[in-house]
């Protein structure tokens, strides 16, 4: 009998249904909001993407950039300027290379100052051997600013030159500030697009000129409080945010947040033909998806706590980053929301405004025709569903090499156009230099055994202070490359040897070579990690252990078909020369965490349903159920992360396709298809070793009943 009525406030329900708690809760948002507004707004202030931020302080690496910070003018950074003609250089060329030397060595003075009796001519100009190049380093002084606010003056100071004269800016540092300027802004434009990808979603969706309004005004307050939380954890416990991390929280609130209003909002309209009052009808449909909703984000939640054994501060800080939006959004969307769904009332729906009525006609529908058609052909679609996850798991035989960082680019920018001019006419120096640093007393015996170290091009003694003596070495090599990267590491086995020496080697390259390796560790470490604390979850979840094994096994082929499919469109159709180093484990991460989410909807409601009518009506109604609901969740999640695709910087677009890809793989066949499949065949043993999966007693003189037709069970 429908409840038309509102409960006695003496009951749960009656509390939660009283006319004072959506102004209450809606108050102490407003509350918060105006507390946490500020906050929020100071997270670009505590980003960080410098190396030693972001690297393990055990990486070697990590020791010569603090070692560096440390002494005078070691923090300095370093510019190369390449001039160059095609006809070859002419006077006035080199008269004009020397004029910009001078200036600009007057305009940046180092902060260091030459030993006293000495004069420190800084660096000069180097003509190349073909004639057709000159270049000079310039190192600047952080006092003059970071590497994105000096870069622009210093291509401007150089513009007056002949005609003909090429000059291309580069360098450690330009491709320092390049790569900022990527990111200047990109919070900003990612919360903007974010917003306009999800409004034109909901419209289509709810087909409402106003509905679509209260889900993005409470998901915009969980990504407001989630921004201002993550800068008191940053300031509180020192975890480190870049710029990408920023990024991929806003797009987490955005889309999971949106999951659950819609997850909500088809309970809520379900509720309100059964109930009049739409503040039990919300009570009734908080009871029935919170559940799920819940188990959904612990779920995210537990597995993005995992990257907090990661040893790269870059990857352990997107947990507790990652996990802070996670709560926000689902403490919003679980209050917030509600409370503003409950105060519009019904005619928030307008122009299909849900009617009382208690007779809800149900009338079949594509899901209802899929799920019959699953029943009657199991075998063909798991089967099919599989044949189709392993050809776009064929993929995974393409390009999977490192992404080198001037490769990181979608339109290569002057300080990577550089690289290779410079490469052309100075081949000498080749890669970007290494920095040795060891003990005075030392240097020589290491200079010697770095020279004849095959792949080194150029090694020269730098200056002495605090201790230390530092050594460049230009690998022959170019950047980032897997010749460069063995120079490397046969330049450190051997100056580790120099006994007494202390000697340790880092730079671009080197960073970027300690990077990839701690990476590979992570992934071997966190990836089983989050495998078994999902698998817990679940298990809690569905009180049942075949069940959690057969989701977690659809999850990992869905995401080697994501991943494959995705290598395939990164190599043959984007061009791009490998996959970044970050993005396995952090689309692995997503994918699991995030994908499984589809399945734990579906398969808490099929359990539900099969308390009742049995394991196999019991999913073919959870189908029905959820099919529409969770097609939409998953269109918007994919959505969202594809706004990353709109960003200028390949790792991003990665990132943002293999998600968005993978979501619609785990939304539309395995949670459609291969999951109710699998169901149908295993039967109820799928519950195993719960109630659900032993037969009930049939009555005496009756034939025991086959699996499709299990009667319901009792919990």
């Amino acid at each position: 009998m429908a409840v038309d009525a509102v409960p006695s406030g003496r009951t749960p329900a009656g509390r939660l249904a009283g006319r004072w708690v959506p102004w209450s809760v809606i108050g102490l948002w407003l509350v918060l909001t105006v507390v946490m507004g500020p906050l929020s707004g100071k997270l670009s202030s505590v980003t960080t993407d410098k190396a030693a931020d972001t690297l393990p302080a055990s990486a070697e690496s990590t020791k010569v950039a603090v070692l560096e910070d440390s002494l005078p003018g070691g923090d300095d950074n370093t510019f190369v300027f390449v001039y160059h003609r095609a006809g070859g250089m002419t006077d006035a060329d080199r008269a004009t290379v020397e004029r910009h030397h001078n200036t600009l060595a007057q305009q940046y003075p180092p902060k260091a100052l030459a030993p006293a009796g000495e004069e420190d001519e800084g660096p000069r100009t180097r003509p190349s051997a073909d004639g057709k190049a000159m270049m000079f380093t310039l190192d600047v002084s952080t006092t003059y600013g970071a590497p994105e606010a000096i870069v622009g003056p210093l291509r401007d100071a150089a513009k007056d030159r002949p005609a003909g004269l090429e000059l291309d800016v580069t360098g450690p540092a330009a491709v320092d500030g390049d790569m900022d300027a990527v990111f200047d802004g990109i919070d900003l434009q990612v919360l903007l697009t974010t917003i306009v990808v999800v409004t034109l979603l909901l419209v289509i969706t709810y087909r409402s000129p106003v509905l679509w309004l209260i889900p993005l005004v409470a998901v915009g307050a969980a990504a407001l409080t989630s921004m201002a939380t993550v800068y008191l954890l940053v300031k509180g416990f020192g975890i480190v945010v870049n710029d990408q991390n920023s990024a991929l929280l806003t797009i987490l609130v955005f889309g999971v947040g949106t999951d659950y209003a819609l997850l909500l909002i088809a309970r809520y309209r379900e509720a309100l033909h059964h109930h009049e009052n739409v503040r039990v009808a919300m009570v009734h449909a908080l009871r029935g998806a919170a559940p799920a909703i819940v188990a959904s984000a612990a779920t995210v939640i537990a597995g993005l706590l995992c990257l907090l054994v990661a040893d790269l501060n870059s990857t352990s800080g997107l947990g507790p980053i990652g996990a802070a939006g996670i709560l926000c959004a689902l403490v919003a969307m679980l209050t917030l929301f509600p409370a503003m769904l409950v105060l519009l009332g019904r005619r928030i729906f307008w122009p299909a405004i849900p009617r009382f009525s208690t007779a809800v006609e149900e009338k079949p529908g594509l899901w209802v025709r899929l799920g019959a058609a699953i029943s009657r052909r199991r075998w063909v679609a798991t089967l099919g569903s599989l044949g189709v996850l392993g050809v776009l798991a064929i993929g995974l035989v393409g390009n999977t090499s490192a992404l080198r960082e001037q490769d990181q680019f979608v339109s290569a920018p002057e300080s990577v156009t550089g690289f290779s001019v410079l490469r052309q006419h100075f081949p000498e120096l080749g890669g970007q230099p290494m920095t040795i640093f060891t003990r005075p007393a030392y240097q020589e015996r290491v200079l010697a055994s770095v020279e004849k170290i095959p792949g080194v091009a150029v090694a020269i003694p730098g200056q002495t202070s605090g201790g230390w003596t530092d050594i460049s070495v230009f690998p022959a090599d170019a950047p980032d490359t897997t010749a460069e990267y063995d120079t490397i590491k046969r330049v450190r086995t051997a100056v580790h040897a120099v006994s007494g020496a202390e000697a340790i080697v880092g730079g671009p390259s080197a960073e970027n070579l300690d990077t990839s390796v701690t990476a590979g560790r992570d992934e071997k470490l966190v990836i089983p990690l989050v495998l078994i604390v999902v698998l817990l979850v679940l298990g809690l979840l569905l009180r049942a252990v075949v069940a959690p094994l057969v989701l977690m096994a659809t999850v990992i082929v869905s995401f080697a078909a994501a991943f494959g499919g995705s290598v395939f469109v990164f190599d043959t159709i984007l061009g791009f020369k490998g996959v970044d180093y970050s993005v396995p484990l952090l689309a692995f991460l997503f994918l699991v965490a995030l994908g499984v989410d589809y399945n734990i909807f579906l398969a808490s409601r099929a359990r539900e349903e099969t308390v009742r009518l049995g394991t196999r009506e019991g999913m073919l109604k959870a189908l029905s159920a959820t099919g529409g609901v969770i097609t939409s969740a998953g269109l918007v999640l994919a959505a969202t992360f594809a706004v990353l695709t709109t960003l200028p910087l390949v790792m991003l677009i990665e990132v943002g396709f293999l998600v968005a890809f993978g979501v619609l793989l785990d939304a539309l066949l395995v949670r459609s298809v291969l999951v109710p499949a699998l169901t149908l065949l295993i039967g109820r043993r799928m519950w195993w070793p719960s109630k659900l999966s032993r037969p009930a007693e049939p009555p005496d003189g009756q034939r025991p009943r086959a699996d499709d037709e299990e009667p319901a069970l009792q919990r």
